[in-house]
């Protein structure tokens, strides 16, 4: 038994080495870390350029903003000063200051503001919303300047709802945008770790097929424990690209929490995480082991390259139906698509966002999941006996499934 645990080990650690050195892959880890840096630098010159930072100016006829309060920004853009409001006594100080290029835009608050709250902006081109949003806010704090300061607060900025949904008894924070975010971002990197550690895979398997390589393996290693070792060595290469791709996307949300201030309240529930790994895992598994008897019953690269994208279809129906998935995730068919295995993985945390699974639905989804993992397994070391000497013949599913090797 020791002997046989040695023996996987050894294809185990073969094939994670032989990946994780490689540039591709390195490559491959490096570039969706790259990727999301750029757009999110991009992102921010894009806003730090359009953001004009000229002050803004405003003629008081409604006579509200008699002693004002300072404008003061709670979080300025980056590179940018903080926006000043300046008074003019008369339209024609602020046009003169408008032309001149001193201030951007000035408002002008109608004589009856307080009745009708009439008021015009003067520019020179459109103001950008983010200003008038701000200038608004300035006559809101200045309008409650005299009301007690926690009435004061729970006005401009409301407060964070609660939603409890009656039939499952599920809450969730209005405000946390990170909980409903987290299974389309985990959704999308599990397609990518299968898709490319499951190539990986594919890729070896049919290599070692075409050049011979298996008839000499198999002389010291049986079929079985082969291919345990090649599933669980390319399960660790793509679990090691997705850690990594984790650790900058921790470090991402925290310089974003930084930036955008609403995101700072997020937070993220344990259990929804080991939820993730609970299904991703085994499902991970289940895909690569069929993708490695895919390898070995094809006669070629090409060919078993053609008929993999089988498998990447199952695994993105759930964000086909992604509207019932949110809407109604206690439906028959959210039910269905969170059991069944190929689109469980993505399925379940879906509806675990906005809906409490019931836990027998968990217990027999990643039931399911470990057996079909299994299963998997156990094909795919009875392709390899089977199609071991075929070469330039392609093991039909009839043969695989009642062939005696």
């Amino acid at each position: 038994m020791e002997q046989c645990m040695n023996k996987t080990w050894l294809v185990i650690k073969h094939e994670y080495l032989r990946h994780v050195k490689r540039k591709r892959f390195i490559m491959a880890v490096l570039s969706m870390p790259i990727f999301i840096l750029f757009i999110i630098i991009v992102g921010m010159i894009t806003v730090a350029l359009s953001f004009n930072d000229k002050p803004i100016g405003y003629i008081d006829q409604a006579g509200v903003l008699t002693d004002p309060l300072p404008y003061i920004a709670e979080d300025p853009l980056p590179f940018h000063k903080p926006l000043q409001i300046l008074p003019f006594q008369s339209e024609e100080d602020a046009r003169a200051a408008l032309d001149n290029k001193s201030i951007q835009t000035y408002y002008i608050l109608a004589e009856d503001y307080l009745q009708t709250g009439k008021a015009t902006a003067v520019a020179n081109k459109t103001p950008d919303s983010e200003i008038t949003s701000e200038f608004r806010k300035f006559l809101r704090i200045n309008l409650l300047k005299n009301t007690p300061a926690d009435i004061t607060e729970r006005i401009l900025n409301g407060g964070n709802i609660e939603i409890i949904a009656k039939d499952d008894g599920r809450k969730m924070e209005e405000e946390n945008i990170i909980a409903i975010l987290l299974p389309f971002i985990a959704g999308f990197l599990f397609m990518m770790a299968v898709n490319i550690s499951g190539g990986y895979l594919l890729q070896a398997v049919v290599e070692e097929k075409e050049n011979r390589t298996i008839e000499i393996l198999v002389t010291s290693i049986s079929p079985n424990q082969l291919m345990t070792g090649k599933v669980i060595g390319n399960l660790s290469v793509g679990l090691t690209q997705l850690v990594i791709w984790i650790l900058f996307g921790a470090i991402g949300v925290g310089v974003l929490m930084n930036l955008i201030p609403e995101l700072r309240s997020a937070q993220v529930d344990t259990s929804f995480l080991f939820l993730m790994v609970l299904t991703f895992i085994p499902a991970f598994i289940m895909i690569a082991a069929m993708m490695a008897t895919l390898g070995a019953t094809t006669t070629d690269m090409q060919e078993a390259q053609q008929v993999s994208g089988l498998f990447t279809i199952p695994i993105v129906i759930p964000f086909w139906f992604v509207g019932v998935l949110m809407e109604k995730p206690n439906s028959p068919l959210a039910i269905g698509l969170s059991l069944f295995p190929f689109t469980a993985p993505i399925s379940l945390p879906l509806r675990a966002a906005f809906t409490t699974i019931p836990t027998w639905q968990i217990i027999l989804t990643v039931s399911l999941l470990v057996f079909f993992a299994i299963a998997a397994l156990w094909l795919a070391g009875r392709a390899f006996r089977l199609g071991l000497l075929r070469y330039g013949k392609r093991l039909s599913i009839k043969e695989l499934l009642t062939r005696k090797p």
